[in-house]
């Protein structure tokens, strides 16, 4: 059970992610989750507003399957697996979160800062997820793609779009990192 219990090496987890992508290319499917939101809006009408949505979503029940996984696996992970273990943060990290203001540093995956019911419910708390929620809807749409489309699949495929995306997810990542989130909590 240890095992199990314990994170997985690299060269653990990395077969098994090329194993699952030999299996999407055999099968002639893409890897990724953004285009269950497409399917999930065609299924509940969308098709009838916009003729984006004109899609026959049966096509990608596979990919439903993938993202219902997604959910019940990280719930059995963080309610059965890993409950309230710490997170391996560097030192260094854990300080300069602790500066801006974050409790709990390396206790728990997402911060009370900004997702306890208190701050969810402020102006500023409820505009900083609808804001990021629309930036990262409005992101992966235009990138054509998420951020494990284009990470895993497309660069394993060799896609120059993708390589581009994995460029820009990472130069947006420094930039939240380093200006947006010192702005908004410093």
């Amino acid at each position: 059970m240890d095992f199990i219990l314990q994170p997985w090496a690299w060269y653990v987890g990395g077969p098994l992610i090329a194993i699952s992508l030999l299996l999407y290319f055999y099968f002639g499917k893409n890897f990724g989750a953004s285009t269950n939101f497409e399917t999930i809006c065609t299924i509940f009408g969308a098709d009838k507003v916009s003729d984006y949505f004109k899609k026959d979503w049966k096509d990608q029940k596979f990919a439903l399957f993938f993202v219902i996984g997604l959910i019940i696996g990280g719930f059995i992970a963080a309610n059965y697996l890993i409950p309230n273990q710490a997170i391996d943060l560097n030192p260094k990290t854990v300080q300069e979160l602790t500066d801006l203001g974050f409790a709990n540093v390396g206790n728990q995956y997402f911060p009370d800062e900004i997702f306890s019911d208190e701050v969810v419910f402020s102006l500023k708390g409820f505009l900083i997820l609808l804001v990021s929620g629309l930036l990262i809807g409005f992101g992966t749409r235009y990138a054509g793609g998420c951020t494990s489309g284009h990470a895993i699949t497309g660069l394993s495929s060799l896609q120059l779009p993708s390589l581009l995306a994995v460029i820009g997810f990472f130069i947006g990542g420094i930039i939240a990192t380093w200006v947006i989130i010192p702005i908004l909590f410093g």
